[in-house]
């Protein structure tokens, strides 16, 4: 693996297994305004983009419709009523407590609300090892590049010695337009053949050979 200076996770699918919640809470937030539940399948689809722009790509939602009570809803549901466990990677906290250890500068860029995001760094107890984040709230949503230049500006990292992880083609496709080079990882939510036409160094299939290419 080359020499980095700046590493960025994905977090949903990288590095905590959250999909469980994100699909039932999407489901429950439509069905209590009284819609039609997406299809597991179709949320599943959308995790990693901003929650404005995966709510458009769910079946039955129009391009031009104001979805403020549908997102006010599904915040409700993830980040207070439902309960589904959202665990950690096995290997996941090792690894950034490693690389923090290394020395490296790590960063999250995520499709994440700054809520959502900063409930998981310190439930998860990861808040202290990153050294800036990124969520969809913050800025412009994948795959647009902006998260990646505002973090690279932020920590004096180039996009030489920038490396993006994730599990979806919105982070694959962020890098690029980025100019930064990336690893999928194909234990998340997409599969790695999709990953790897998006050209990514390699796709990790578990957290432990994740580590083994990051701590070598």
């Amino acid at each position: 693996m080359a020499d980095f200076e700046l590493i960025v996770f994905d977090w949903d699918g990288t590095l905590m297994d959250s999909e469980g919640r994100i699909v039932a809470s999407m489901q429950a937030a439509f069905g209590e305004l009284g819609r039609e539940p997406p299809p597991a399948a179709a949320v599943r689809e959308v995790i990693g983009l901003g929650l404005d722009e995966a709510m458009r790509r769910l079946p039955g939602v129009a391009r031009d419709e104001a979805l403020d009570e549908l997102i006010a809803r599904y915040r409700y549901h993830y980040l207070s009523a439902n309960r589904t466990p959202t665990p950690l990677f096995e290997g996941a906290a090792a690894l950034v407590e490693a690389l923090h250890a290394r020395g490296d500068l790590l960063a999250v860029a995520t499709g994440k609300s700054r809520a959502g995001l900063d409930q998981a760094l310190e439930q998860s107890g990861l808040q202290r090892y990153f050294h800036a984040t990124r969520t969809a709230e913050d800025t412009f949503s994948k795959p647009n590049p902006t998260m990646l230049f505002e973090l690279m500006d932020e920590l004096g990292a180039s996009a030489d010695a920038t490396l993006m992880i994730g599990d979806t083609e919105y982070d694959l496709l962020m890098a690029n337009n980025a100019g930064v080079r990336a690893l999928a990882v194909g234990y998340g939510t997409q599969p790695a053949e999709r990953l790897l036409a998006h050209g990514p160094l390699a796709c990790a299939p578990s957290l432990k050979v994740l580590s083994d290419w990051l701590l070598v």
